[in-house]
């Protein structure tokens, strides 16, 4: 059988084939390493999508049930292994996605883009806020990393730093627009912006 490219390449059927590149898995485990591994957080997976993935990859030839068993009077749990195909596809994947860059559609660039929309008193209110997110998460991601570098190496913690980087990247330009906003060196008027030249 010939298979083209998978009609759907999502974090989720990512996610689902580099847990199965370990070792043949169910899904309710896939679920509970994603979880345990705080992939659902740095990834953004949305409950319910993972046997949708699965499925997915099933129909795609990417992956293959491997053994169905029952324990008592739990349902049946279906065991998948990575398919050749699917091993393939995973590594091309990765090499696409590390090698090539993507401009990714941001809510907060496009806030940004709007800022003059807020008087500069509403948006340093509102980046104020942001920027106190932004240092309790530095502050989690820093103990999480604390934490997880007595255990793991590097390499498994390379998606963490990077995540860590871009949030410490955001804060220090945050800071400097409230910075900038709080002195006075950042001011507009909408009003002023939006005025039509007369003719």
């Amino acid at each position: 059988m010939s298979y083209g490219r998978p009609a759907t390449r999502n974090l989720w059927a990512l996610t689902v084939l580099c847990l199965l590149r370990e070792r043949p898995m169910h899904p309710y485990e896939l679920q509970r390493l994603i979880h345990q591994r705080h992939k659902d957080d740095l990834l953004d997976l949305r409950r319910g999508s993972l046997y949708h993935a699965v499925a997915q990859l099933q129909r795609g030839g990417l992956i293959e049930p491997l053994e169905t068993s029952r324990e008592g009077r739990r349902p049946e749990r279906t065991v998948y292994q990575l398919t050749g195909r699917g091993a393939d596809e995973l590594a091309l994947w990765l090499h696409e996605l590390l090698a090539k860059r993507v401009h990714e559609p941001s809510q907060f660039l496009a806030a940004i883009a709007n800022i003059s929309r807020l008087t500069p008193a509403e948006a340093l209110e509102a980046l104020d806020s942001r920027l106190l997110e932004l240092e309790t998460a530095l502050a989690g991601m820093a103990e999480g990393m604390r934490t997880l570098s007595t255990r793991l190496e590097r390499v498994a913690l390379l998606e963490l730093e990077y995540a860590r980087s871009q949030q410490q990247a955001e804060h220090d330009w945050v800071r400097s627009v409230v910075d900038d906003l709080r002195g006075g060196r950042l001011t507009w008027n909408f009003e002023e912006l939006t005025r039509q030249p007369e003719d």
